[in-house]
C-alpha cells in the first residue's frame, strides 16, 4: 500500500507539477525526496527557501501548473516568507510543504516550535495539516485552490509521524475549477460600451495569460485600440507592434495616453500592479477579469479600490473577447489618429533615454536586446535599473519578462531566471539584477552553476541602492549612507565556475555579451553603470515629489 508521501508526490505529477524545488530539513522532507525519486519527479537543491519559493511560483507562472517546493519545520517555514509573498501577490500557483513534530513530541516540545499557520496564514491561499486518512483529498484540495481564482499559494503541513503511514489512495484529479461562462446581458452591455467609444484603450494585466493573446491582439486591432500593458502582462501584445505603446504602471509617463482615451479597457488588469498612487482618470473602466474585483484579497486593506469599474465581465479572458465579436460586428472603427499613436509610441521609447557621462543603464537594455535572440527570457529584479529594462527589453509573447510586480521584491531576478532555464531549456535567460538584489540571493549562483544552466546575468553594478538613494535626496535628506565597498563580482562568480566579464563602455559590453553566449553555462557581466541619470528617469515614470523639503514625498 503507498504511503502519505507516495500520494502526495503522485498527486503532484498528476498535476503537472515538473519538479520540487526546496532546502530540506528532516523529517518528512526526506520521505517525499524519496517518494520524488522514486516516482521520477526532479529535485532542484537550493541555499534559501524564499528562493525556493520564487523558483517554484515562476514555474507556476510559466506552466500553468501548480509550482511545488519543500522546507524544514520552523526556520524554514519563516525563510520561506519572502516567496510566499511573491506568489501571493504576483498571483503564483504553487504549494509548499514543510516538516513538523510528530503529534506525540508537540505535548512537550518548545525546540524549533513556530506557529506555521499563525505565520504564514496572512500570505498564502490556506495552510493545512496532511493527516494519514486525508492526504489525497487534502493534497488535490491544495492544488485546485492554488489555480483558482486569483491563483496563489497553499501551505501544507506534513508531520513526521505522517509521512510514512500506509494510506488509501483517494481521487487524483487536480484539474483547475472552471471559470464561469460570462454573462450575456453584461456582454451586450460591454460591447455597448465599446461601440460607443471613439478611442478605446487597452490596459492589459497580469491577468492575461499567453492562451489569451492571440485573442488581445486581434481585439485591439479589429478595434484598433492601442493598448499598454503592465510589467508582467509584457509581450501580451508583441512590443513592435504599431498598437503597442509600452507599460502602465499608474505613474506620470503613461498620463497623455490615458488622457486621451474616453474608454479604458482593462485586460485583465489587477491593481496589485499599480503604485501606490491616486487613481488620476475619470473616464469610464470596463473591466474584463477572471474573477471579481470583489474577490478575497483583492481588496486594500482599507476597503477600498484604484478604480470602481462601470462595468466588469468576469469569465475566461479568451472566451469573453470571442463572445464579444459578434456583438462588435460592423462597429466603427475607433477614432485613434495612427500619426498620433505613432509618436507617442516614438516618445515614450525615447522618454528614458537619459544621457550620463558614462555607461547609461538603458544603453546595457538596449545593446542586450539586440544581441540576444528572439525569445530570449529576461528576469528583472527591483531597483533603479528595472525602469529602463521594463522599458526597453522588448518581449514578443507573455512570459518573456518575469519581474516581481505585485510584491517588488529584490532577490527575485536570478532565483526565476533559474525557474525559467528549467521549464524552458532551449531559450537563452538573462537575468537582470542590481548589485544589491544579486547578494541577497548570491548562493543561488551556485544552483546556476551546478545545473549548468545558460542564464546571462548582467549585474547593474553601481556598489549602492541607487533607488534609495534617489528618494533620500527627493526628502532633502542628507542621507545615511546607501554605498557598498563590494563585493568584485566577476571574481565572486569565477570563485563558483561561472565564466564573468566587467564592462565599463558600451564597446566592452557588446564584447563581453558575445563571448557570454559562445560558452555553455551561466555567465556573468558587471557592467559598471553610470547611476547619475537614476533620479531624472524616475521622476520621468512616477513624476517628480511634491511637498514640504524634508517631509514627505507625495508623487504627483
Amino acid at each position: 500500500m503507498p504511503t502519505v508521501a507516495d500520494l502526495v508526490v503522485q498527486a503532484l505529477r498528476g498535476a503537472g507539477v515538473p519538479r520540487l524545488f526546496g532546502v530540506p530539513g528532516g523529517g518528512s522532507n526526506l520521505d517525499l525526496l524519496e517518494a520524488a525519486r522514486a516516482q521520477g519527479l526532479p529535485f532542484v537543491l537550493c541555499h534559501q527557501e524564499s528562493a525556493a519559493c520564487i523558483m517554484a511560483a515562476v514555474t507556476g507562472e510559466l506552466t500553468g501548473s501548480p509550482g511545488a517546493a519543500l522546507a524544514t519545520l520552523g526556520p524554514g517555514v519563516t525563510a520561506s516568507a519572502t516567496g510566499l509573498a511573491y506568489a501571493f501577490l504576483d498571483r503564483a500557483p504553487m504549494l509548499l510543504f514543510t516538516d513538523r513534530h510528530p503529534a506525540a513530541a508537540l505535548r512537550f516540545t518548545t525546540h524549533q516550535t513556530v506557529d506555521h499557520r499563525g505565520h504564514l496564514g496572512p500570505i498564502v491561499k490556506d495552510s493545512a495539516a496532511l493527516g494519514a486518512g486525508s492526504a489525497s483529498h487534502e493534497t488535490v484540495r491544495a492544488l485546485r485552490l492554488a489555480l483558482g481564482e486569483p491563483r496563489g499559494p497553499v501551505h501544507l503541513d506534513l508531520p513526521a509521524d505522517v509521512a510514512a503511514q500506509e494510506c488509501a489512495p483517494g481521487p487524483l484529479d487536480a484539474v483547475a475549477p472552471p471559470l464561469p461562462a460570462p454573462d450575456d446581458g453584461l456582454l451586450d452591455r460591454a460591447a455597448a460600451l465599446i461601440r460607443a467609444a471613439r478611442r478605446p484603450l487597452i490596459v492589459a494585466g497580469l491577468g492575461c495569460r499567453i492562451e489569451d493573446s492571440k485573442w488581445l491582439r486581434a481585439f485591439a486591432e479589429a478595434l484598433p485600440a492601442p493598448v499598454l500593458t503592465t510589467y508582467k502582462a509584457k509581450g501580451a501584445i508583441p512590443e513592435p507592434h504599431p498598437l503597442a505603446l509600452g507599460v502602465f504602471t499608474g505613474g506620470v509617463l503613461e498620463e497623455p495616453v490615458v488622457s486621451r482615451a474616453d474608454l479604458i479597457i482593462a485586460f485583465g488588469l489587477d491593481p496589485v500592479e499599480l503604485i501606490p498612487r491616486a487613481w488620476a482618470y475619470g473616464n469610464p473602466v470596463l473591466s474584463l477579469a477572471r474573477c471579481p474585483s470583489t474577490a478575497p484579497g483583492l481588496r486594500a486593506p482599507g476597503g477600498g479600490a484604484y478604480f470602481t469599474p462601470a462595468l466588469e465581465v468576469v469569465g475566461d479572458l479568451g472566451g469573453i473577447l470571442e463572445a464579444l465579436a459578434p456583438r462588435l460586428a460592423g462597429a466603427a472603427a475607433a477614432d485613434w489618429d495612427v500619426g498620433w499613436v505613432d509618436r507617442m509610441k516614438r516618445e515614450r521609447l525615447a522618454a528614458l533615454e537619459v544621457p550620463v557621462p558614462g555607461l547609461a543603464p538603458h544603453r546595457v537594455v538596449q545593446i542586450a536586446r539586440d544581441l540576444t535572440p528572439i525569445g530570449a527570457i529576461a528576469t528583472v529584479d527591483a531597483g533603479a535599473h528595472m525602469f529602463p529594462v521594463t522599458a526597453y527589453w522588448h518581449a514578443v509573447e507573455p512570459g518573456e519578462c518575469l519581474i516581481s510586480n505585485g510584491l517588488a521584491t529584490m532577490g527575485f531576478a536570478l532565483p526565476a531566471a533559474i525557474a525559467a532555464a528549467l521549464v524552458h531549456p532551449g531559450r537563452r535567460v538573462l537575468c537582470f539584477t542590481g548589485d544589491g538584489g544579486l547578494m541577497m540571493v548570491a548562493a543561488e549562483l551556485e544552483t546556476a552553476a551546478r545545473l549548468g544552466l545558460p542564464i546571462l546575468i548582467v549585474v547593474f553594478d553601481d556598489a549602492a541602492l541607487s533607488l534609495i538613494q534617489v528618494k533620500q535626496e527627493q526628502r532633502g535628506h542628507a542621507g545615511t549612507s546607501m554605498q557598498y565597498t563590494g563585493p568584485d563580482f566577476p571574481a565572486l562568480a569565477r570563485a563558483f565556475g561561472i565564466r564573468a566579464w566587467v564592462a565599463r563602455t558600451e564597446a566592452e559590453l557588446g564584447s563581453a555579451l558575445v563571448a557570454a553566449q559562445s560558452g555553455a553555462g551561466p555567465a556573468l557581466i558587471a557592467a559598471r553603470i553610470d547611476a547619475s541619470g537614476y533620479r531624472r528617469t524616475l521622476e520621468i515614470v512616477r513624476g517628480a515629489p511634491s511637498g514640504p523639503p524634508g517631509g514627505p514625498a507625495v508623487a504627483k
